[in-house]
């Protein structure tokens, strides 16, 4: 029953991930309740989300909604940002991190309802002097701390022009390359419980074959409202946690 449990927050939490971020805030806490020891509830994140992240892109990418250069711009970037934020986080005490992940998201909500942007855009992805520092930047908060990092993704590539399959493809990139070094160190350490771990990645698979087929249908005047809410939600989950508890 506990296996079968972890397999639908599994389903849960990555078809939410991938149509808006956030999915961390059904994944974590739940297996938490359940009884899962926190370093090992994370480190089973971390597998499937690299694992259903890739996915998720290829899905995107079969359907032409994302190219592979895309994608390959995505992964450095990403990468050093969220190799950058893990150095960044050893020197932030807790405290200021969720002080830094409520302003990020607050302005990020602020921002959905002045921006006038709202995922009609057509252009690709390219690496410029506006979007590479945005991106790295993103890539820093993920590996500082990182919830909502899906999500501030997708309000930087709305910013940017660029329609939401696409956006939900790149993201899906970004998050495979912040969630790769982090699923080493997890199983490097032997935090890693596999049956748990297998059951929430095959229900990852599965809410990420969701999302995106979700994703395909999705107005883009739709969108804006689904990340607010997801935004929303965010702010008050880490709040709730971090600062009044």
């Amino acid at each position: 029953m506990e296996f079968l449990l972890i397999y639908c927050i599994g389903v849960l939490a990555t078809t939410l991930g991938t149509l808006a971020g956030g999915g961390g805030l059904i994944s974590l806490p739940s297996m938490l309740v359940l009884g899962v020891p926190v370093h090992s509830a994370i480190g089973a994140n971390k597998v499937a989300n690299t694992i259903s992240s890739l996915q998720g892109f290829y899905l995107v990418y079969r359907q032409k909604g994302v190219t592979i250069q895309e994608g390959l711009k995505i992964l450095p970037i990403s990468l050093l940002g969220g190799v950058t934020g893990g150095l960044v986080a050893a020197s932030l005490s807790p405290d200021m991190m969720y002080k830094v992940a409520i302003v990020l998201l607050v302005v990020a909500f602020i921002f959905s309802f002045i921006g006038k942007s709202n995922f009609s855009g057509q252009q690709p992805f390219r690496a410029t002097k506006k979007s590479t520092p945005l991106l790295y930047s993103i890539g820093i908060y993920d590996g500082m701390f990182g919830p909502g990092q899906g999500t501030l993704m997708l309000y930087l590539f709305s910013y940017l022009n660029i329609a939401y399959y696409r956006a939900v493809g790149l993201v899906r990139v970004a998050t495979f390359a912040s969630c790769f070094g982090a699923s080493i160190s997890y199983i490097s350490t032997g935090r890693i419980i596999w049956p748990l771990t297998i059951a929430l990645l095959l229900g990852s698979l599965t809410g990420s074959q969701l999302g995106v087929r979700i994703a395909g249908k999705l107005k883009p005047k739709h969108v804006k409202p689904l990340l607010r809410l997801v935004t929303a939600a965010l702010i008050i989950h880490i709040f709730i946690d971090n600062v009044i508890l």
